[in-house]
């Protein structure tokens, strides 16, 4: 099926005038609806699908009428967290867009449905349980010196000290690394902030504990056999290693399973409290949260600022001062 995301010749999800007036000109070229299926990422498209996919379960229709689609929000309204309708909406605000449709979710009577749905439930989302240094290092000692120890110990330090995102980590590749004299320099492709392919470099230092990035990371290189390709790959239980890049998700699984291993309940845990856990941990530091954001690429301290409040909600408290 076409994508109705994008305007094209032969999308089924036009209006018929629409489709029409495609055909009868080359005003989208084949080169230009390849280059505007590509203004969206891959994973933005998955979960517009997905979403698509709900609603239409549902019963629902497109174009949508108002109506429809404040129903929809309510019949869920129960099932689904005020921001995973939010979503939804955007999705569908996207497709009517797309394909040249009246907006319904423009209209008053949905966007007071939603407005209704937060005040009764609330707005707080669910967040992972940032991994604090300290508790990183409890994990890390209880490690051995498997070749699945090493990938495992490099992932999670790397993982905290880049502060960066699954997809981030899972997609380095050996040649994404650079040798300085103050540690090591990785350079991301592509990230979720990134889409254009610009590029950031991230700062890996030299650490100055029992536990060192740079460390781990040659460690892991030196077990890997060849010199190009996925810098994180799966392992099985005797230690033969894959030419293929782990998942995502199995960062998430990693963290939990190593957690537990070390004593530490897993739950909350996930592969995004690596990336919690260094803003949080540097907030607690000292660190201007300029520096943190250098290193996590955050785009604003409005996107950090819950990091920062929860590592600084014992400084200055004024309980505190008093008990």
């Amino acid at each position: 099926m076409t994508d109705p995301l994008v305007l094209t010749r032969d999308n089924p999800f036009l209006s018929g005038s629409t489709n029409a007036a495609l055909a009868g000109s080359d005003a989208l070229s084949e080169a230009a609806e390849t280059f505007i299926s590509a203004s969206i990422s891959e994973n933005t498209r998955k979960a517009y699908r997905s979403d698509l996919a709900h609603y239409t379960a549902w019963g629902g229709t497109l174009p949508a009428t108002p109506e429809q689609v404040a129903r929809y929000l309510a019949d869920h309204a129960a099932t689904l967290a005020p921001s995973s309708l939010a979503r939804r909406i955007a999705t569908l605000s996207k497709v009517h867009a797309a394909n040249e449709w009246p907006n319904p979710c423009q209209s008053e009577v949905v966007r007071a449905t939603i407005r209704g749905i937060k005040r009764v439930k609330g707005t707080a989302q669910d967040q992972a349980k940032p991994l604090l240094r300290e508790d990183l290092f409890l994990v890390l000692d209880a490690m051995a010196d498997t070749p699945r120890d090493h990938r495992d110990r490099a992932l999670l330090l790397l993982g905290w000290a880049g502060g960066f995102r699954c997809s981030e980590l899972v997609g380095l590749d050996k040649g994404d690394i650079d040798e300085v004299r103050e540690g090591q320099i990785l350079t991301l492709r592509r990230s979720k902030t990134d889409q254009t392919g610009q590029g950031r470099k991230i700062g890996i230092p030299l650490g100055r504990t029992r536990h060192c990035p740079v460390a781990a990371l040659t460690a892991w290189r030196e077990v890997l056999a060849d010199n190009s390709g996925p810098l994180f790959r799966p392992v099985d239980r005797h230690g033969n290693i894959s030419t293929d890049r782990i998942r995502s998700d199995a960062v998430s699984t990693i963290l939990r399973n190593r957690l537990a291993n070390a004593g530490i309940d897993p739950e909350g845990y996930s592969g995004h409290s690596l990336r919690a856990g260094l803003a949080t941990s540097a907030a607690r530091a000292g660190v201007s949260t300029l520096k943190i954001r250098a290193q996590t690429g955050h785009s604003s301290d409005a996107m950090l600022s819950r990091y920062v409040r929860d590592g600084e909600i014992f400084d200055g408290n004024a309980a505190g001062a008093l008990l």
